[in-house]
């Protein structure tokens, strides 16, 4: 990995970077299901959502400045827990990055070629396989690029549907109202803020931003991220109301049809495309760098260490995903097992006891909480469906890990396998 320049001036490359990676699925699909949770507290449910992420932000950058070497959370997790609360984060990352890609790769087919959905969102994920695996790196000017061809069509989007009066028709109540309603929102909603990590949690070859840049950094890239879906979801909902909206596989392109802007809808289209490939690269290398974290550490077999299986495991658990359920629900998976994993990543940044930590421990203690309170709010399906793969997984990891400990230990004489076992989880003691 590459430093970056310090101070201000590298603040609006960290900002482009992590907007390129926040600016996806929560704003192009997220905004329906969140809607037919509870349609009328979808925009402060969302602020509670950016709240979460900020404070995870904030745990993520500590753990990765403390080890810079670590594979992202899942060494920061063994390092301060130990193993087993590890394979559960590590679990649940795994679920949640591959629904999230799936819905992403869904999004693509819901905007751009609804007829053919499965077909065409497997071919998204195997171009964006192919991008992460072949080490393919954006430049600054590109990736700003990206971001201007994004965010453009959104702003159509919101002059199109606050220029043009909703068309009349009855709002029928859409879902509960209760706290619990309100929470599940949040859970959908945080999917939008979680490409922080690209810049707090860098990716191999991606730049390390220093300490300076991030206090400035993580806060406004949250805020713009929160700017942005606050203003789309106000816009989309006012053009067609709380009852259309979570009724709707596509909000953005029902909002512009409804809104006289069918000019619009394939640039809009197209944003949606190159929003989720962009998105799509940086979630596969977080998988690649998690799987590659469990095989180096003997929880996953050692043959997968090289760069491409892991890339391969890594596309096919997103495939699952995408052929056994729809983007919504994908969503919720990809919500709550995130949700869960960043719990086990402020349970760590809290316990990592060091005077000069950038922010105050309290932000890794209410981000443990409500990323706890949101993970459990999240819909019943996503909520069991996360429960059950985190103990099945943290239990086959397990199982691996003991069956890779027996196997060198017949192959080592005995001093050496002793000192073998008792150097596995300290790694990163020694940075």
């Amino acid at each position: 990995m590459t430093q970056s320049p310090h101070g201000r001036s590298a603040v609006p490359r960290a900002v482009v970077l992590g907007l390129t990676s926040t600016t996806g699925a929560g704003v192009f699909i997220g905004l329906a299901p969140a809607a037919s949770a509870a349609g009328r507290w979808l925009i402060p449910a969302t602020i509670v959502a950016a709240l979460a992420a900020l404070c995870s932000a904030f745990s993520t950058a500590d753990q990765s400045r403390t080890y810079p070497s670590a594979r992202g959370g899942y060494d920061f997790i063994r390092t301060q827990l130990g193993p087993w609360p590890a394979r559960l984060g590590a679990s649940a990352y795994v679920l949640g990055r591959a629904a999230v890609a799936a819905a992403l790769a869904g999004m693509v087919a819901t905007y751009v070629f609804p007829e053919n959905r499965t077909l065409v969102a497997l071919l998204v994920l195997g171009c964006a396989g192919v991008l992460s695996a072949t080490g393919v790196r954006w430049s600054g000017r590109v990736l700003a690029l990206v971001a201007g061809v994004v965010l453009v069509p959104l702003a159509l989007v919101v002059v199109a549907c606050f220029g043009v009066a909703p068309p009349p028709a009855p709002d029928a109540p859409v879902a509960d109202d209760g706290f619990t309603a309100f929470m599940g929102v949040a859970a959908i909603m945080f999917v939008a803020f979680t490409g922080f990590e690209r810049i707090t949690a860098p990716l191999r070859d991606d730049p390390v931003h220093s300490d300076r840049t991030l206090r400035w950094a993580i806060p406004l890239l949250i805020a713009l991220s929160l700017g942005v879906t606050l203003t789309v979801a106000a816009a989309v909902e006012h053009q067609l109301g709380a009852a259309r909206l979570a009724l709707s596989s596509a909000p953005l392109r029902d909002a512009l049809l409804a809104a006289d802007g069918e000019w619009l809808v394939p640039l809009v289209g197209f944003a949606a495309m190159v929003a989720a490939v962009t998105v799509l690269t940086s979630v596969l290398g977080g998988l690649r760098r998690t799987l590659g974290a469990l095989a180096a550490t003997g929880d996953l077999p050692a043959r997968l260490a090289p760069s491409w299986p892991l890339d391969v495991v890594g596309c096919l658990a997103a495939v699952v995903v995408l052929v056994v359920v729809p983007p919504p629900t994908a969503l919720a998976l990809g919500a709550c097992g995130t949700l869960f994993y960043y719990a086990f990543t402020n349970a760590s940044a809290r316990l990592l006891l060091q005077e000069d930590r950038t922010w105050p421990m309290r932000t890794a203690c209410f981000g443990l909480g409500l990323s706890v309170l949101l993970a459990m709010s999240a819909p019943v399906d996503a909520l069991l469906t996360t429960v059950i793969t985190m103990a099945v997984g943290a239990a086959l990891l397990g199982l691996c890990s003991g069956l890779g400990a027996r196997l060198r230990a017949r192959s080592l004489p005995p001093a050496e396998s002793r000192m073998s076992d008792s150097r596995d989880g300290d790694f990163l003691k020694q940075d």
